[in-house]
């Protein structure tokens, strides 16, 4: 990404949110993803655009994975692997600044797939929400965007959808970074303004 992007204003940064569905794991397992959800904007209020696919995983949906986001071992029979997967996810994240809520999942599960892909940097919105919003109850990412009445901002982009769909979930995180930015009014602050919340 340029150089120069910590200069840019946020509310003209090229964003992609990002999230992913796992398939859980046990002891001495390394979990894998099953699901991805992207939604891409141009800037803060350019209209949104969004993917998301099934991955293939190479062993089954652990049952608790499965209760949460109700993706099973089924669902994956026809998925592409991450590796197919790549000149999409390259399309949609490169060149753009990256949305997660404590994105560590997404990061881990991008470096492990595709070492060395330049992706980012990431805005967190949980390290953002619990500095600029230090009396919510919980900072979850539904019970936040519920909080702040936001669940009718994040259906309308991603109709059909639910919370624990990657990509129900990754425009939650854009919505809620939207709200917070045109709230406090920070349309015109600039990454290194929101450091403590940049990885």
């Amino acid at each position: 990404m340029s150089s120069n992007i910590q200069q840019i204003a946020l509310s003209k940064l090229p964003l992609a949110a990002i999230d992913f569905e796992s398939a859980g794991c046990m002891a001495g397992q390394t979990d894998q993803p099953v699901q991805i959800g992207i939604l891409r904007a141009d800037a803060l209020l350019a209209a949104p655009e969004t993917y998301v696919s099934y991955i293939a995983c190479n062993r089954p949906v652990h049952w608790s994975a499965a209760k949460v986001h109700g993706i099973t071992t089924q669902d994956l029979a026809y998925a592409p692997s991450m590796s197919n997967l790549w000149p999409e996810i390259k399309t949609q994240l490169r060149g753009r600044v990256l949305i997660g809520h404590n994105p560590s999942t997404e990061q881990r599960f991008l470096a492990a797939a595709f070492p060395g892909h330049g992706f980012g940097p990431y805005i967190d919105t949980l390290a953002l929400a619990r500095k600029v919003i230090p009396d919510a109850p919980n900072y979850s990412l539904g019970e936040i965007c519920e909080g702040l009445g936001l669940l009718g901002s994040i259906q309308a982009l991603v109709p059909a959808k639910r919370w624990h769909d990657a990509l129900f979930d990754a425009a939650a995180s854009f919505v809620l970074l939207r709200h917070i930015i045109l709230e406090l009014e920070m349309q015109d602050y600039c990454l290194k303004d929101i450091a403590f919340a940049v990885k």
